[in-house]
C-alpha cells in the first residue's frame, strides 16, 4: 500500500468509525499525539502495536508488516540508499535465521 503508517492508522480509524479521541483512548494516548502520528509529525510506539491490532480487529502480523515496512522505507528514503539495500537486507535476514536456529 502506498501510504505512511500514520495514513494507514487514519484510514483504518475512519473505516472502523472511531474518532481520534476514541482510538487514542484505546491506545492510551491523547488525541493530539494520535493526530501527530497520523500526520507524520510523531512516531508510533512499537509497544502499542498489539493494542492497535485489537482496536482494528486485525492480525498483529499485518500491523507489524505495515509498521516495520514504513520504518524501513523511511530510513532508506532519508539516507538516499539504492534499492540494492533491500536485496542485501533480505540476504541478511536469511543469514540471521540460520544463525539463530
Amino acid at each position: 500500500m502506498q501510504e505512511t503508517f500514520g495514513e494507514y492508522i487514519r484510514r483504518n480509524r475512519t473505516i472502523k468509525g472511531f474518532t481520534l479521541t476514541q482510538l487514542a483512548a484505546k491506545l492510551n494516548l491523547d488525541s493530539a499525539n494520535l493526530s501527530k502520528i497520523e500526520n507524520g509529525i510523531r512516531e508510533f510506539d512499537v509497544k502499542r502495536l498489539e493494542k492497535l491490532s485489537i482496536a482494528f480487529e486485525t492480525e498483529i502480523e499485518s500491523i507489524q508488516e505495515e509498521y516495520f515496512s514504513d520504518l524501513i522505507a523511511k530510513k532508506i528514503y532519508e539516507n538516499n540508499c539504492s534499492e540494492n539495500v533491500l536485496v542485501l537486507a533480505e540476504e541478511k535476514i536469511e543469514y540471521y535465521r540460520t544463525v539463530k536456529r
